[in-house]
């Protein structure tokens, strides 16, 4: 791992016992002495904190107005921007003039900013692309001078509260910026797990007080990506590289809750965004194939790359993301199949070394969701 960056809490994450492996271009935890099942568990029954600062953080300041700001955002992906209020957050998604994904992201209306925050391996090429088209209204400001936290689970409010009382009055996909004595907090209400939490940016020089004075409280232990994985594909949520790409449309993904009616035909500002003629399209006719949630029967793991047929042994596509999920006890997956074969209770096979095991098409998510309305 001689070539992967450190995070900023690397020394702790080996006093804690962490496993590192190499991920998007980071030396990460993938989980600590529990293990993640353990892990994955204690996150959905109390609180999990996970160290996500290999994220791009990214601030754009307008050089004018934020409504030429915000207009020229609204211009890359085909979701309502100006219309999101200050002090909110929302998923985005840039596309290309091919309706592919370049990336998901959140960002937020701080009030005289947008604040963004996109994935690891794709920050780089993220912020080139929005200076690129955003660099003659703002200043793209890539952040790298902060840690960046997700503290997750059911008890995730009574960890945080004691070091920031206001955080009990904030609502899922409110943002807020604290003055704290681990420096100025920029906290969102958010994850990636399902549950109820915080991500949380901090400056590096207050982020080990903060990650230890978390991990002091009962009821919180450290995560690593193991169980991050497991636990989001359990709340049915992509992961940019292997459930979206840029040979995937949002139509096609089952992310149309993504795009708000303004962006739609007939909106106020419909269109508009790279990709705009085959997205309206898809919205409007289906799309030739569909992200679906798979329950394979047994004990067996459907993992990525699994071949998906109709039970004539006609090809339908293939699994993107697959494991066993330990909140439901079974083993679990997500994929793509043609959307003739798309609708839940549907019976496939997926083929598993060489043989044709029974898998069936299942609503998602295979968890409830327990965020904080």
């Amino acid at each position: 791992m001689t070539d992967h960056k450190r995070l900023a809490l690397h020394d702790l994450h080996l006093s804690l016992g962490g496993k590192m492996v190499p991920f998007a271009g980071y030396e990460m935890p993938v989980q600590y002495p529990a293990g993640v099942m353990a892990e994955h568990l204690h996150t959905r029954a109390a609180a999990g904190l996970f160290d996500v600062s290999h994220m791009g953080q990214v601030i754009l300041r307008p050089k004018g107005s934020m409504a030429e700001l915000c207009h020229a955002f609204e211009a890359m992906m085909p979701v309502d921007v100006l219309g999101l209020a200050e002090g909110r957050q929302r998923y985005g998604l840039l596309t290309n003039e091919q309706a592919g994904i370049l990336d998901d992201l959140m960002f937020a209306n701080r009030g005289d900013h947008l604040f963004v925050v996109v994935n690891a391996a794709c920050k780089a090429a993220d912020v080139a692309h929005m200076q690129a088209h955003l660099g003659a209204v703002a200043e793209v400001q890539h952040i790298t001078d902060r840690a960046l936290f997700a503290l997750q689970g059911p008890l995730a409010e009574a960890a945080l509260a004691p070091l920031v009382p206001a955080v009990i009055e904030m609502r899922f996909m409110d943002v807020a910026v604290f003055d704290t004595v681990f420096g100025p907090m920029w906290v969102s209400r958010s994850g990636y797990t399902g549950e109820d939490g915080f991500e949380i940016s901090v400056p590096e020089a207050g982020a080990e007080g903060l990650a230890r004075a978390l991990l002091a409280t009962d009821g919180v232990m450290p995560i690593g990506l193991g169980a991050r994985d497991s636990l989001r594909l359990e709340a049915g949520l992509c992961l940019y590289g292997h459930d979206i790409d840029t040979g995937t449309t949002p139509v096609e993904a089952g992310l149309t809750w993504a795009i708000q009616k303004s962006r739609r035909t007939g909106g106020a500002r419909a269109g508009g965004f790279p990709g705009a003629e085959r997205i309206l399209r898809e919205l409007a006719d289906g799309p030739e194939r569909l992200r679906v949630g798979l329950r394979p029967e047994g004990r067996a793991p459907m993992r990525e790359g699994t071949a998906l047929f109709d039970p004539d042994g006609t090809p339908l596509g293939e699994v993107t993301s697959g494991g066993f999920g330990p909140s439901v006890g079974a083993p679990i997956a997500m994929g793509y199949v043609a959307s003739s074969h798309a609708a839940p209770g549907t019976r496939l096979e997926g083929e598993v070394r060489g043989k044709r095991l029974p898998v069936t098409v299942v609503p998602l998510p295979f968890h409830p969701t327990t965020y904080k309305r």
